[in-house]
């Protein structure tokens, strides 16, 4: 009997190892529960994904495709030196949707390599799929009202991750404080009666260590540090799934869907295409692009990400494709602001603006200079340049300041804070035609050439005048 007994206590502690390392315990029932492994750290990385998806689904509302629609494809610069084609400017908007969840997809991806589940792991396989054909084996796309649901569950994850951190790093100055303190305690040499108020502060920090080290313990299961892999794969791809749904259905890419999938992700918004749809661009009555067989056929041929990647390449007359885009953005801002306040700009400040010019803009002014000549006294034609630049400016002026918005919104120092103005490349300069764009930034700076020689010519005849009036008094 006491061999007996020996062999089932060693048989239980290798059934127990065994189950150690696997992740699982056996319960009386004798099914095993797997132990799945918690984000952790990794939360904070991952609050920093669901804000994107959640500004994603937002952005594919029925008032902002509607806002797209009727005022980003409006703006007069965009019109000028953009394209006045909608149907080309809604398919370079619903590529860079398209763009921006690719990237967030795949840093999921990266996620779901961790998952216990063999489908969430194969996240990235079925997502490429689902955007080639429109299958959803899983059922991963999500109803409006599931979407807006998991969308606020989300949010407070992200709101209870964000308090972690802020805890964590108080935590980390209470234990600096506290371990300074420990160290002058130990000197012998202090009085007595500071001696004794140290190590009052000792204890209360040692309190108020262990009372922070509870508010963690309790913000970690709150937030999304102590969820696991695959509870937040799960909730990112079918963000990530009903996003380009979303996207798929407002833009009329609807090749490959099959009958089983909602017609609608809003009960307000009847956008799918039918036989009976007219060539309306309103949002509400119809979609966003009247698609063809062709592009039905492009698609499905070259695979969704491939077609779409092609789509946002800028054409080779453009500022994109030339990389002056951000360039031409700062040049564009700097003379802004010399046309407002002609009257504070130095020689060096133009010197300045002249060496940021590439040589074709300075080849064209040049000629234009020509033909203006060297006084600049006619208050009349000052006042026709002021009213020509300003005009210019009405619509330059803001796709150069759009390009910086974006800009500033995607730089590494800013990744992990969500864009504000929900700019889109289209209505920036990146699209601009090279030549149209060039040739607005020659006459810029032509009239600002006129108007502050003419401000210098006025301002020195008043100083003129003032020293023959000085004179005349003495």
């Amino acid at each position: 009997m006491g061999i007996e007994t020996w062999l089932t206590k060693v048989k239980k502690s290798i059934s127990h190892s065994f189950d150690s390392i696997h992740g699982h315990h056996v319960p009386p029932n004798g099914k095993p529960v797997i132990k799945k492994s918690r984000v952790g750290v990794l939360a904070f990385e991952i609050s920093g994904i669901i804000p994107k998806l959640n500004s994603m689904w937002q952005s594919l509302s029925d008032n902002n495709m509607a806002r797209l629609r009727n005022e980003s494809l409006s703006l007069e610069g965009v019109r000028k030196i953009v394209s006045t084609d909608d149907v080309f400017l809604l398919s370079l908007a619903c590529a860079e949707m398209v763009e921006n969840l690719k990237v967030v997809a795949k840093m999921v991806s990266r996620l779901s390599k961790r998952c216990e589940d063999s489908s969430l792991r194969s996240f990235d396989t079925f997502f490429d799929g689902f955007a080639n054909t429109g299958r959803d084996p899983h059922g991963w796309v999500l109803s409006w009202k599931e979407m807006e649901v998991k969308n606020k569950k989300m949010e407070r994850y992200v709101t209870a991750t964000a308090a972690l951190h802020r805890e964590i790093d108080e935590l980390t100055v209470i234990e600096n404080g506290l371990r300074k303190l420990t160290q002058c305690s130990t000197d012998h040499h202090k009085k007595e009666h500071n001696y004794t108020m140290k190590q009052q502060k000792i204890l209360d920090l040692q309190h108020k260590l262990e009372w922070q080290k509870q508010e963690i313990k309790y913000l970690k299961e709150k937030s999304l540090w102590n969820r696991s892999f695959d509870t937040i794969t799960s909730l990112l791809a079918r963000s990530i799934f009903t996003i380009l749904s979303r996207i798929k259905l407002v833009f009329n890419i609807n090749h490959g869907f099959p009958p089983s999938l909602p017609r609608s992700l809003s009960a307000s918004a009847t956008v799918y295409p039918s036989d009976h749809t007219t060539n309306s661009f309103n949002f509400v009555s119809g979609p966003l692009i009247k698609s063809s067989k062709h592009q039905e056929n492009n698609h499905l041929s070259h695979g969704f990400f491939e077609t779409n990647s092609k789509i946002f390449k800028p054409s080779s007359d453009t500022l994109g494709a030339a990389a002056l885009a951000l360039h031409y953005a700062n040049l564009i801002i700097v003379t802004e602001r010399m046309i407002r306040s002609p009257q504070l700009v130095g020689v060096d400040a133009r010197d300045d603006i002249y060496s940021m010019l590439p040589n074709s803009i300075r080849s064209s002014l040049r000629r234009r200079l020509k033909g203006i000549g060297f006084t600049a006294t006619d208050p009349a034609l000052a006042s026709e340049w002021k009213e020509a630049l300003g005009k210019i400016l009405g619509w330059l002026s803001p796709l150069a300041h759009n390009m910086m918005k974006w800009q500033s919104e995607r730089s590494f120092e800013h990744q992990k804070a969500m864009p504000k103005t929900g700019v889109l490349l289209l209505q920036t300069l990146f699209f601009a035609d090279q030549h149209k764009t060039e040739a607005a930034i020659t006459e810029l700076l032509v009239g600002l050439n006129y108007i502050w020689r003419f401000e210098r010519e006025m301002n020195a005849r008043a100083l003129l005048s003032c020293n023959n009036f000085k004179n005349m008094q003495n």
